[in-house]
């Protein structure tokens, strides 16, 4: 897919190149990512039809035998209950099939997967036009704080004083988990995916994809918590670009939240668990490893629909409901948001997507972060340079190139010029331009950040002022 230019758009994101050969880059549309079902199959086999699958996209779930050869793709990981309208596609919902066990069968995830990185490819923006006021931007009323996160009452204490067995973890982490069901397409109980308690405050954090739909038409948002109390819950903020959201519960006397964690200091090969409502399961735990850190990953159903995250990769088992809820260590302290998951592509029309042992998490440091920016203001913001960058096609692997500066940007005001090459951010390496996107987004709006590039035959170093947008 090549998206056409827009002035609009923000420059520091992917341009798309289309999946044959490379035709001019696009704008780029900032990152979301659309909700799976739980019992509903996603969107048309003509919505991707001749789109280039990406090798991430939002989770589903996927049972078939080996689709095409092909990069995988990822799936968000929202769930659709059986019968509830799923996909989000130009063509309408597809009602799913059911296998033995009651379990959705028929998934088109691969092709929503397919087009999702196709537009997370074809570029975006950094999110400003996916960003939707909420409650008129006002921060009045419960739920909010001027004082940000710090001010939360969080939980200090690990829930194991060491690292313990699956079961220890699941038995500390589990009261902390809840389910969300969330209204979707018309329906009040369209969606489930997962969450967990922030403080003692009554907030909880999920994926936004989860609740997008919900939060868009005001429609009716329930957290069911380890015991099956249920809470309305009304949305204090949403990040579209780090797909995140912030839900508050009046009544929150009785939840017990869970620790933050560091991804920081996970290594690879180390013991993570996931817990959530994969398939509208709730209270499911899974385990497996850390498989790799700083992973870039982007993910997303429609162009302002789409997210790039630097992910944790792990192949504990991750499915459509698992969206949301909190991938923990052994000592049970939440260090990342199970978002996505890789699928293998499958077939545009009927191909089931879902859990092949590659799913990705949203690291827990970008969660203080975005939660601190929604309780104090109800919106959070992202990075921008004002440089659009090339994506999509066969990766060189020698850097992003960038294809075009925006007049008045901080791209243009440290000397960036159309044609450089960057090949590190702050001595990190970047192969190609979705991963530099990726890396800008770790830092925050304000900060200063070291390019190394290669422009012709020469390499340099240019510092950077990073601006921020809303989204």
């Amino acid at each position: 897919m090549n998206d056409a230019h827009d002035a609009d758009r923000e420059p520091t994101e992917p341009i798309a190149d289309p999946a044959p050969e490379p035709t001019p880059p696009s704008d780029l549309v900032p990152p979301q990512w659309a909700p799976p079902a739980a019992g509903s199959a996603p969107q048309p086999a003509s919505a991707a039809a001749g789109a280039h699958p990406e090798p991430t996209l939002p989770l589903a779930p996927s049972l078939l035998p080996p689709p095409p050869a092909h990069p995988p793709t990822a799936a968000d990981l929202t769930v659709r209950l059986p019968g509830a309208p799923f996909g989000a596609g130009p063509g309408g919902p597809a009602a799913p099939r059911t296998e033995r066990g009651g379990r959705p069968a028929g998934w088109v995830w691969p092709l929503v997967a397919a087009l999702a990185l196709v537009v997370g490819l074809g570029g975006g923006f950094l999110g400003a036009l996916g960003y939707d006021k909420l409650n008129g931007d006002t921060t009045a009323g419960p739920g909010y704080s001027t004082g940000g996160l710090s001010s939360q009452d969080l939980e200090n204490k690990a829930p194991l004083a060491a690292p313990g067995s699956v079961a220890a973890v699941a038995q500390a982490v589990l009261p902390s988990t809840v389910q969300i069901i969330a209204e979707y397409k018309g329906e009040d109980a369209g969606a489930s995916g997962s969450g967990w308690v922030l403080d003692r405050n009554g907030h909880i954090v999920t994926n936004n994809h989860v609740i997008a739909d919900a939060a868009k038409n005001n429609g009716p948002i329930v957290v069911i918590d380890h015991d099956r109390n249920r809470y309305d819950a009304k949305v204090i903020g949403r990040s579209s670009v780090y797909d995140l959201a912030i839900l508050y519960v009046e009544k929150h006397g009785s939840l017990k939240p869970v620790k933050l964690g560091s991804s920081a200091q996970l290594q690879v090969g180390e013991p993570v668990v996931a817990i959530g409502s994969p398939l509208n399961l709730p209270d499911t735990v899974t385990s497996g490893i850390v498989s790799y850190l700083h992973r870039p990953v982007t993910t997303g159903a429609s162009a302002d629909e789409s997210s790039y995250i630097d992910a944790i990769q792990t192949d504990a088992a991750i499915n459509p409901g698992n969206s949301g809820g909190p991938l923990v260590d052994q000592q049970g302290e939440v260090v990342g948001v199970n978002s996505a998951i890789a699928t293998a592509g499958g077939s545009s029309t009927g191909g089931e997507a879902g859990n092949i042992g590659v799913g990705f998490a949203i690291p827990v440091e970008q969660v203080r972060v975005t939660a601190d920016q929604i309780l104090k203001t109800g919106k959070a913001q992202y990075p921008v340079i004002g440089a659009k960058v090339k994506t999509g096609g066969v990766s060189s692997g020698e850097g992003a190139e960038l294809d075009e500066i925006v007049p008045n940007s901080p791209a243009q005001a440290a000397g960036l010029h159309k044609g450089d090459v960057i090949t590190h951010v702050n001595g990190s390496r970047v192969t190609d331009g979705t991963a530099l996107i990726v890396a800008i987004r770790t830092y925050q709006p304000g900060e200063t950040i070291e390019f190394t590039l290669t422009r012709g035959s020469q390499t340099k170093k240019v510092k950077v002022t990073l601006d921020g947008k809303d989204g």
